[in-house]
């Protein structure tokens, strides 16, 4: 079987772990090259040296468009050109309502998780235009859809402006056969929960495996979301099977933008914060 994104270059961003490591692994699989833009450089470079030949590693703050135009050149310097753009890196807002956002705080979540959406688009488009045509895959998240108390007002506002950005950027874009879709993804076990309870790095990493009883209950499907099930939508919009689709939201999210289950914030915080700490055990022991 031809492998369906044989000669394509992408660039993925948070591509050093969780739903982006997912794509990265997918996407070499089916033939492409990819530069991973991230902010982690020793977990880049040792999945640069995992894939050699086929990943580049290019440390990028997508919070810095001089950041984000140097991954884009890079994918045409290393291997030629830019196929497929997917923005996958995120991280948590600031937990706060309203009532107790502060500036710093919501001008932070927006250059996070909606600037960097426009910049990546803007800097993907004379790249895309040199090879007749490119896909740009954007994320957004089923909490902008079903809303839950405690989750930040900046981060589902960021979000749910992602949606009206991918619809804009298709509509603009077509004329030069640019693509633009996006998923929306539901619960998924990354190192991104870590942050939201205070953990280091090294112990996010590990809190994951930890949370599965919490996961499994988040939304109508009774499992939580794997990096795998992303990574199929994401070669799917890569590649030219969904030549014909742009202007999309493809949720991923096992039900979640239609129904969330009630779950206590109690209920969430103490499944966190054990698994932080059986973390932190695991981290202790090994030294």
């Amino acid at each position: 079987m031809q492998a369906r994104l044989k000669g394509k270059v992408a660039v993925v961003t948070g591509g050093v772990s969780g739903m982006g490591l997912g794509i990265v692994e997918m996407y070499v699989r089916e033939g492409a090259k990819v530069v991973v833009a991230d902010i982690q450089e020793s977990k880049g470079a040792a999945l640069e040296a995992r894939f050699r030949g086929d990943v580049k590693f290019c440390r990028c703050d997508i919070r810095s468009e001089d950041d984000i135009a140097r991954s884009i050149s890079m994918a045409e310097e290393e291997f030629g050109g830019l196929d497929i753009m997917c923005h996958v890196a995120a991280s948590p807002a600031a937990r706060k309502g309203l009532a107790d956002v502060t500036i710093e705080d919501w001008d932070d979540a927006q250059a996070v998780l909606l600037r960097s959406h426009v910049f990546l688009i803007k800097h993907s488009i004379p790249a895309m235009k040199r090879r007749g045509n490119g896909s740009i895959i954007l994320f957004s998240s089923a909490s902008c859809k079903t809303f839950k108390a405690q989750t930040p007002v900046a981060y589902v506002v960021a979000k749910g402006a992602v949606l009206h950005l991918g619809r804009w950027a298709a509509f603009d874009l077509a004329k030069d056969n640019i693509r633009v879709n996006v998923i929306v993804p539901g619960m998924y076990l990354t190192s991104i929960w870590g942050a939201t309870v205070g953990a280091s790095p090294a112990v996010a990493d590990l809190m994951p495996q930890h949370l599965h009883e919490m996961a499994s209950n988040w939304q109508p499907f009774p499992r939580y979301g794997r990096p795998s099930d992303i990574a199929y939508a994401a070669t799917y919009l890569g590649s030219d099977e969904s030549a014909f689709v742009t202007g999309t939201e493809l949720a991923v999210d096992g039900g979640l933008s239609v129904h969330r289950p009630p779950l206590d914030p109690e209920y969430i915080t103490e499944h966190l914060q054990n698994a932080k700490k059986m973390a932190e055990d695991e981290l202790a022991a090994e030294e």
